[in-house]
């Protein structure tokens, strides 16, 4: 009997096989590797109709936006700080203001917060009763499809309607994370609990958060309606706003030093919330005049200020 066994060539069949496995092998290694240099993004979905009425009542005691200005750019701004140290791997893709309007025309509040980087404004209607309709709709909409076209990983939910929740589940569906940010309710919860139960993290903000961006406006005489920037006189230009940014930025870099310089340059155009709040405080105890509710000049006061610090740093 011949024990010599001689090994058979592998078919065409099995080299095409073992070469399609091959190619599929390349093909997953080169995705692993671009998910993994592939930075995470996130985007913050805020209901404005919600943060004036929980703000308005937590500061100023009124859900009546007549009564309280809300200074929506400085509030944005420490969303966003906010995010950045809870997310510190990740980048912001936008964020999401939706309000309500009537006739979708915007009011010139909400064209100063459309006007802010990074900032998009989303528009339901207003009907007669001032009642927001469409908001929850749109909501839904930009979060489950941002989900499922995996545009980003985690988003930031800043509102308290259990019609968000058949949203939040679909996005969580898609693989995104959803994290629930609120405002101290004065009594009971402002959010409902459904919301409450379906998200992934939850995170409310106090008192002392939100009392810097929320002031109670005078009561005018004769029944006019009040002034919208809380002072009088003439505004200050840009030019002078942006003086007014770069001394107060001389100032604090002849008290704090320059490591407190190196911290805030990773952090350029952004300034941290705190940081943000005392220097608009600052500029207008110079200028005398308030700049709450002009974006421009928000935007040419911090232009002034990193002028400078950059120039230093």
């Amino acid at each position: 009997m011949n024990d010599d066994v001689r090994p058979t060539a592998p078919s065409a069949d099995l080299i095409a096989v073992l070469a399609g496995i091959e190619r599929t092998n390349e093909l997953l290694t080169r995705v692993l590797a671009e998910v993994a240099t592939t930075p995470s993004t996130h985007a913050a979905f805020v209901d404005a109709g919600y943060v004036y009425a929980a703000a308005g009542r937590l500061v100023a005691g009124t859900e009546d936006r007549r009564a309280f200005e809300l200074d929506a750019e400085g509030l944005i701004e420490a969303f966003i700080d906010k995010a950045r140290t809870i997310f510190p791997d990740s980048r912001l893709l936008r964020v999401y203001w939706y309000d309500g309007a009537r006739r979708r025309i915007h009011t010139a509040e909400q064209q100063r917060v459309a006007e802010l980087p990074d900032v998009k404004v989303r528009l339901g209607n207003l009907n007669a009763n001032n009642q927001q309709k469409g908001v929850d709709s749109l909501i839904r909409s930009d979060l489950e499809s941002l989900a499922r076209h995996r545009a980003i990983s985690d988003a930031v939910l800043i509102g308290g309607d259990e019609d968000l929740v058949s949203a939040v589940e679909a996005a969580q569906g898609y693989g995104a994370r959803v994290h629930l940010w609120g405002i101290e309710a004065v009594e009971g919860r402002n959010q409902a609990e459904p919301l409450l139960w379906e998200v992934d993290s939850q995170r409310t903000f106090d008192l002392e958060f939100c009392k810097p961006y929320v002031t109670r406006r005078a009561a005018a005489p004769d029944g006019a309606d009040p002034v919208a920037d809380g002072s009088g006189g003439v505004p200050p230009t840009r030019d002078e706003v942006r003086f007014v940014g770069a001394r107060v930025a001389a100032r604090w870099l002849a008290e704090r030093g320059a490591p407190w310089v190196t911290e805030l340059l990773p952090g350029h155009p952004y300034l941290p919330g705190t940081v943000d709040q005392e220097l608009l405080t600052a500029a207008e105890a110079l200028l005398r005049h308030s700049l709450r509710g002009h974006a421009d000049l928000r935007r040419a006061l911090r232009d002034g200020f990193w002028e400078h610090v950059r120039a230093q740093g």
